[in-house]
C-alpha cells in the first residue's frame, strides 16, 4: 500500500500540475479530479459481486498489473509530439475505475488475512502506509517534475504498480475463493424467496459462462448483499459513519484551499503546510491508535473523534494565525485517523469474509456519492455566501458521522438473535 500510494500520489500531482500548466484551467483540472471520482458511482456495483467471487490476491494483482500497463504506455506517449489531453483523462478514468474496485479489494484481503484481534493493529497499519505514501509522494514531486517531466512522473508510478504486484503475489500462496472461507451461516434466513433467484453457479461449473446464468446469477449475489444490510442495521450504522467521515475528508479539500488564500492569505506554501499537518496528524493517530483503543472502549475512541472534527471544522475559519490552524489539522488528521480505523476494523469484525467485497463496495459507493455532492455544495457556500459558512456545514457532515456511530453502539449493546455470537465489538 506504501508503494502504490506513494505511485499514485506522484501521479495525481504530476497530473494536476501538467494539465493547469497547459491549460491554465482550473476547470481542466476539475474534469481530472471529477473523472477520478465518479467510477466510483458505479464500478463498486460490479467490482463488489467480483471480489466476492475471485481470490482477493489475484484480483488486486490483476488491477495493479493492468493499472501498470496502462500508466507505462501513456507514459511512453508523452514522450511523442501525438501525445494530448486526451489520452491524459482517459488513463486517469481507466486508473480511477481500477482504483475503486482496488480499495475495496485490499479492506476485504486484510479482513481475510488477519487475525480478528489484530485488526485494529493492521488498519493502522495500512493508513499509515497510505499516509506515508501520499506524504511521501508530495515531498518529491516537485522536484521529480522539474526534472523528469510528466512522462517521467508516469514511468515512476507505473513501476510502482508492479512492486505493489510483486508484494501481493509474496504474501500467500494458493488460489482461495471467498465463498469458502469460514464457516458462516446463510446470513438471510429466507434467501431464496427474499433474492428470487439462485446464487450465481460456481466459478468453472458450465452455466456460469453463459450468459443469461452470469446476469441472473449477478444480481441474485448483488441482492443477497443488499438483504444482508438491510437485515443488519448495525452494520450499515457503522458503514454510514465511515461514509459521512470519508465524505467530510474528501470534500474539505475544496475549501481548505480556499481558507490559506483568503483568510489566511498564507499561498501555495501555507496550503502546503496545512496539508502536512494533516498527514503528520494522521500518522501519529495511527501509531496511538491500538494504545487508546486498549484504555478506551473503541466506540468512545471514534466517537470522541467524530466531534472533535464537527466542532473544529465549524471554528476552522475563525482561525486567522497559520501555526495555529496547521495544528489544528493534525488533530484533524489523527481524529480522522482514529476515526477511520475504528470504523474499518469494526466493519471486518462483524461483516462475514464471503460478504465483504459487495459490503465495502456499497460503503465506497454512499461515501463516494456523498463526496461528490458535498464538494459542490461547499464550493458553491463559499462562493455564493462565505468560507464560515460553508465550514459550518462541513461541521454538520461530521455530526452525521457522530449521530451514526451513536446509533452502531446502541444496536452493539441490544440483543440480536440474527448475529452470529463470535460477532462482537472490536
Amino acid at each position: 500500500m506504501f508503494v502504490s500510494l506513494f505511485g499514485t500520489g506522484m501521479n495525481h500531482a504530476g497530473v494536476t500540475w501538467y494539465i493547469l500548466e497547459q491549460t491554465q484551467s482550473t476547470l481542466a483540472v476539475s474534469l481530472m479530479v471529477a473523472l477520478v471520482t465518479l467510477p466510483g458511482l458505479v464500478v463498486p456495483l460490479i467490482g463488489g459481486v467480483l471480489i466476492d467471487r475471485v481470490d482477493r490476491r489475484y484480483l488486486a494483482i490483476t488491477l495493479d498489473v493492468a493499472r501498470g500497463f496502462i500508466v507505462l504506455g501513456v507514459a511512453a506517449l508523452a514522450r511523442t509530439p501525438h501525445f494530448n489531453l486526451a489520452t491524459l483523462y482517459a488513463m486517469v478514468l481507466l486508473v480511477g475505475m481500477g482504483f475503486a474496485i482496488y480499495w475495496a479489494t485490499s479492506a476485504a484481503l486484510v479482513q481475510e488475512i488477519i487475525p480478528r484481534d489484530h485488526l485494529v493493529q493492521a488498519n493502522a497499519a495500512v493508513l499509515i502506509a497510505v499516509q506515508g505514501g501520499m506524504m511521501s509522494a508530495g515531498a518529491v514531486v516537485g522536484f521529480l517534475y522539474v526534472r523528469a517531466g510528466i512522462s517521467g512522473i508516469l514511468a515512476m508510478d507505473g513501476l510502482t504498480y508492479f512492486v505493489s504486484a510483486l508484494c501481493l503475489w509474496s504474501l500467500r500462496r494458493g488460489y482461495r475463493l471467498p465463498q469458502r472461507l469460514g464457516q458462516e451461516p446463510p446470513i438471510v434466513e429466507a434467501a431464496a424467496p427474499v433474492l428470487g433467484e439462485a446464487v450465481m453457479p460456481p466459478v468453472g461449473a458450465p452455466e456460469a459462462f453463459e450468459p443469461q446464468g452470469l446476469i441472473r446469477g449477478f444480481l441474485a449475489e448483488l441482492r443477497e448483499g443488499l438483504a444482508y444490510l438491510r437485515a443488519q442495521p448495525r452494520v450499515f450504522a457503522i458503514g454510514l459513519t465511515y461514509a459521512c467521515m470519508m465524505a467530510g475528508v474528501i470534500s474539505a479539500n475544496v475549501i481548505v484551499v480556499a481558507l490559506a488564500r483568503d483568510i489566511l492569505q498564507s499561498g501555495p506554501r501555507g496550503y502546503g503546510y496545512i496539508e502536512a499537518g494533516w498527514a503528520a496528524g494522521a500518522v501519529l493517530g495511527g501509531l496511538a491508535s491500538q494504545a487508546l483503543v486498549r484504555k478506551f472502549s473503541p466506540a468512545s475512541v471514534a466517537i470522541l473523534a467524530l466531534v472533535m472534527l464537527a466542532f473544529g471544522h465549524a471554528l476552522f475559519p475563525f482561525v486567522t494565525v497559520l501555526a495555529a490552524v496547521v495544528v489544528m489539522n493534525a488533530v484533524f488528521g489523527a481524529c480522522r485517523a482514529l476515526g477511520g480505523i475504528v470504523t474499518q476494523s469494526s466493519i471486518m469484525a462483524v461483516v462475514p469474509q464471503r460478504l465483504m467485497g459487495r459490503t465495502q463496495s456499497a460503503f465506497s459507493t454512499i461515501s463516494t456519492l456523498m463526496q461528490v455532492v458535498m464538494s459542490f455544495v461547499l464550493g458553491w457556500l463559499a462562493h455564493v455566501a462565505s468560507l464560515k459558512v460553508a465550514f459550518l456545514v462541513l461541521g454538520l457532515i461530521y455530526g452525521a458521522a457522530v449521530l451514526a456511530a451513536v446509533q452502531a453502539r446502541s444496536l452493539a449493546r441490544q440483543p440480536d438473535s440474527g448475529e452470529q455470537e463470535t460477532l462482537q465489538p472490536v
